[in-house]
């Protein structure tokens, strides 16, 4: 199939949903939030499709007068001028359309579930966690985006040895999916009194939010174990079983929650990350199937894989899947994270398009 042909399939895609929804009884149907969503998806589409080709007619009528012998010098000068201009725009609208049509993930629109989790180096690695989350919350600040922390596991020192977030907004999961991985740092540890650098690190786990639909837990899947909850190095925080432990067995995924005094409240939370945990899963098996567009993909998402350094003796962070180093250490930790993230979006958006072509 054509270039062309696709489009003409797009447009007339859109038009069958037009005529659909414009019914009177259209409101009633089952799947008219699910119509209308496409509809929505479609419309920059077809809006890029009607601007490519009226700028397609305009280009071939100026070559036409350009290359017409009856046309006089003063405006062939000036249609010449207006084709190179004309060229670099279809060039920009046809490049525009691409990116439309890449596959989505249907995961982008969706909130997040943020894990971070202190690796190799102890007390500093765990130090450095506590930075990394921080930073995403600022970073979900500047976006208007809801954080909300939902577990955590302290050192006692101002670090965590894990924490789990909830991020809810717009395109939440688009912006932070490339997040996930592994997080390393060098810098002097405050206990360092030889001044030598260490190098810490800390993983990242960036999770779709999963609705109800897309997970069906049954009762006979979970263990439910409740306990007592306790703070740093074992200090009894609540006198009543509140902690829940929750244990999926056909994968041995375990959750545990204990910040909330109520065992409602963590069990409630433990089932939203063991949703997300199960979605992700399933989305990574069928991503290693698709092993081609794997390759093409700007990182995984494996939690395994080293995906950027801090380093604070030369303020820079580096991303080694782009190679691209900005010496912006303290704004990034700050939170001003878009300049990395939309490298890395569109490396992937590249790739992608290369793929394609």
């Amino acid at each position: 199939m054509s270039f062309d042909q696709k489009l003409d399939q797009v447009a007339e895609r859109y038009d069958e949903l037009n005529a659909i929804l414009a019914q009177p009884d259209a409101a009633q149907r089952d799947d008219f939030a699910q119509l209308s969503k496409e509809l929505s998806e479609l419309s920059p589409v077809v809006e890029a499709v009607a601007a490519l080709r009226a700028a397609r007619t305009e280009t071939a009528d100026t070559e036409a007068l350009v290359a017409d012998p009856e046309t006089d010098d003063e405006m062939r000068a000036l249609a010449e001028e207006e084709l190179e201009t004309l060229r670099e725009s279809l060039e920009e609208l046809d490049h525009r359309l691409l990116l439309l049509l890449l596959p989505r993930d249907e995961a982008d629109e969706r909130n997040a579930i943020l894990e971070v989790r202190a690796g190799t180096g102890g007390d500093e690695a765990a130090l450095f966690a506590a930075d990394l989350l921080r930073m995403y919350q600022r970073y979900a600040e500047a976006k208007g985006w809801r954080f909300e922390l939902m577990g955590t596991n302290e050192t006692g020192l101002g670090g965590f040895k894990e924490a789990t977030a909830s991020i809810t907004g717009r395109g939440v999961f688009a912006r932070l999916k490339y997040e996930s991985g592994v997080h390393r740092v060098q810098r002097v540890p405050e206990t360092e009194s030889g001044g030598r650098i260490h190098t810490s690190a800390a993983t990242v786990a960036v999770l779709p939010e999963a609705e109800d639909v897309d997970v069906a837990l049954e009762d006979k899947d979970l263990r439910i174990d409740v306990y007592r909850s306790s703070g740093p190095g074992g200090q009894s925080v609540n006198t009543t079983d509140s902690a829940v432990r929750i244990t999926h067995l056909p994968t041995g995924i375990v959750v545990t929650q204990q910040d909330e005094k109520s065992q409602h409240k963590n069990k409630a939370k433990a089932l939203k990350i063991l949703r997300a945990r199960l979605y992700e899963a399933e989305r990574a098996r069928v991503d290693a199937e698709r092993a081609a567009t794997r390759r093409n993909q700007v990182g995984s998402g494996d939690r395994s894989e080293r995906i950027r350094t801090y380093n604070f003796p030369q303020t820079r962070v580096t991303d080694h899947r782009i190679n691209l180093t900005l010496h912006k250490l303290d704004r990034i930790l700050g939170g001003e994270l878009d300049e990395m993230v939309d490298a890395v979006l569109a490396e992937d958006q590249a790739a992608r398009l290369a793929a394609v072509e």
